[in-house]
Formats: structure tokens, C-alpha cells, sequence
């Protein structure tokens, strides 16, 4: 599955476009976690509890998307973005994109 930010993949052509796709995760932090990251907010610098989490959100986020797109019968994904916001002590990741069929020019 070729996964792209862009409009076009230089090589290929889009020869059907089968519509948005996108993957959506939300994930609640662990109070040990919360402890922890406020704990490293009083001294400054990362807060490796919550790296750690966002990089898992996002990425199970981009493979649900996939997924998604397959299940579309798509070959590829153009446009490519991420968004996420917060609800509380959850986090929600959404991969999300335009589901094409793409072939070699």
C-alpha cells in the first residue's frame, strides 16, 4: 500500500478514486502514567509516558487506515494527514486520507 502527503505519486497515474479512508484510535492514560508525566511537567523536559503513547496511537491509527483502504479495494492512499485532539484523560488519533487505485505510467 503506497501511503503519500501528496495529491500525485510521481510513476503512477490514479485510475479510480474510491474515497476517504481513515483510521481512528482513542486511548486513556494510565493513572501510573499521569502520575509519572506530571511528575516530569514540575521539572520540565519530555514526557516519555505520553511519546510513547502518541507514537503507538499513530501508528495503530495509519494501519487501521490501511486496512480500511484495502477493504475499498484500494492500492494506495494520497493526501495523507493526521489529526488528533483530547476528551479528558483520552487521546484520539485519526489517520485519514483519499483511497485511490493507482498503476504504473
Amino acid at each position: 500500500m503506497l501511503v503519500v502527503t501528496t495529491e500525485n505519486i510521481p510513476g503512477y497515474r490514479i485510475v479510480e478514486v474510491k474515497g476517504t479512508t481513515f483510521g481512528l484510535i482513542v486511548r486513556a492514560r494510565g493513572i501510573g502514567g499521569d502520575i509519572m508525566a506530571g511528575l516530569r511537567s514540575v521539572v520540565g523536559g519530555e514526557i516519555k509516558e505520553y511519546t510513547v503513547l502518541l507514537e503507538d496511537a499513530r501508528k495503530q491509527a495509519l494501519d487501521r487506515m490501511i486496512k480500511n483502504a484495502n477493504a475499498m479495494g484500494a492500492n494506495a492512499v494520497v493526501m495523507f494527514r493526521y489529526d488528533s485532539g483530547s476528551m479528558g484523560n483520552m487521546g484520539e488519533v485519526v489517520a485519514y486520507g483519499t483511497a485511490v487505485v493507482v498503476e504504473k505510467v
